[in-house]
């Protein structure tokens, strides 16, 4: 993503927002803090947001407030960032990981209920969390995610990095679980001018626990009732954001519409072995990346770099590979679907800040790569 261009449209707004920080001083939990928690939280669909200091963090914060910890599972994907499992296995836990749907990348609700199904009544008990991942912009098909971690009692987490204002069935994430939570890396539909995150609850004791993990545990200055973490969003971090979420719908419709003009363009090509994303019918897919499927993915790739369009690979090695995580005994094959895409997937530009005719020619470079 060009975060120089978004960021040189909407200059003038950053600086006002900057300077108004920078007149008060409250460097640290000032008001825009507490304004962008209210605005998201509506945005979202929830009653609580708690702002953090990155999207990790969003992650990592309702793990710590649910008391996992060593002898513990947490279930997953291993096709997603690390954050998602490096969380997990930070607390000591053992992150337990299910493959995905091999159409929209997310988790599969079938191969997360053949799991616990499996599991005696001992080791259930080991299981403190689902953590759905909404990848690349698309909802995980939460209705039977949420309704198998309710027939086990398993609180669900979505990992909703990447998928600020995408829906489910009319919902947005971040409003499907007990939490969601949320990144703010700069080349986010919604980034920042740095490291940033949220995390979203309809639950009110959650919510006070949050706040006060990211206090260092602390309520009232100096007290400690739990041992917590330094993760509070910087003031001016809140500032630009609420700054850039005056955009964020517009932004949204921009990545759409370049998301359409590529399975318009791309289809007309009708090249053979290329695999497009799916909406799934019952979501609203925000494409923070649009991610191709291709057999020959790195000779593609090198091609759409001579032609001077970028691309990139998310994510090259699923985590149940990846060499930190050895020790859980996994072995290629285990997951063949994420395996698959790891092998094959391309993202390609879709950002706001592209022009419909940039858009159109990196298709046309990709058609004419793939019909070579």
């Amino acid at each position: 993503m060009n975060v120089r261009r978004q960021t040189a449209a909407v200059r003038p707004e950053l600086d006002a927002a900057i300077a108004q920080v920078l007149d008060h001083g409250m460097f640290i939990n000032g008001p825009e803090v507490a304004q962008l928690e209210a605005e998201l939280a509506s945005y979202c669909g929830t009653k609580f947001a708690i702002a953090c200091a990155s999207g990790s963090d969003a992650i990592l914060l309702p793990l710590m407030a649910l008391g996992v910890g060593p002898g513990h599972r947490v279930l997953t994907v291993p096709f997603t960032f690390f954050a998602t499992g490096g969380c997990i296995a930070r607390l000591g836990a053992d992150p337990v990981f299910v493959d995905i749907d091999p159409i929209t990348f997310n988790m599969d609700p079938a191969a997360v209920a053949r799991y616990l199904d499996g599991l005696s009544p001992e080791e259930l008990l080991r299981v403190k969390a689902i953590l759905p991942v909404h990848l690349f912009g698309q909802c995980a098909a939460m209705d039977p995610i949420n309704e198998v971690a309710a027939r086990y009692g398993i609180p669900v987490i979505e990992d909703a990095a990447q998928a600020i204002g995408a829906e489910y069935k009319g919902h947005r994430a971040g409003s499907l679980g007990w939490c969601g939570a949320f990144s703010f890396f700069p080349s986010k539909n919604l980034g920042g001018l740095g490291d940033g995150g949220l995390i979203t609850t309809n639950d009110a004791d959650l919510a006070a626990k949050l706040r006060i993990l990211r206090e260092h545990g602390s309520e009232a200055r100096y007290f400690h009732r739990m041992v917590g973490m330094n993760s509070r969003l910087d003031t001016l971090q809140a500032a630009t954001l609420l700054a850039k979420f005056r955009h964020l719908d517009a932004w949204t419709a921009s990545r759409r519409a370049h998301a359409a003009i590529y399975l318009d363009q791309l289809q007309l090509g009708q090249v053979q072995g290329l695999l497009l994303p799916r909406q799934s019918p019952e979501c609203l897919h925000v494409y923070n990346q649009f991610t191709i499927r291709v057999q020959n993915r790195d000779e593609l790739r090198d091609r759409l770099a001579a032609a001077g369009v970028a691309s990139a690979i998310y994510y090259p090695v699923p985590l149940h590979l990846q060499e930190c995580f050895a020790g859980l005994g996994y072995k290629p094959g285990d997951m063949p679907h994420s395996e698959a895409a790891a092998r094959t997937v391309l993202s390609i530009p879709v950002e706001s800040s592209l022009t419909d005719d940039e858009v159109r020619y990196a298709a046309d470079r990709i058609n004419e790569a793939l019909s070579y």
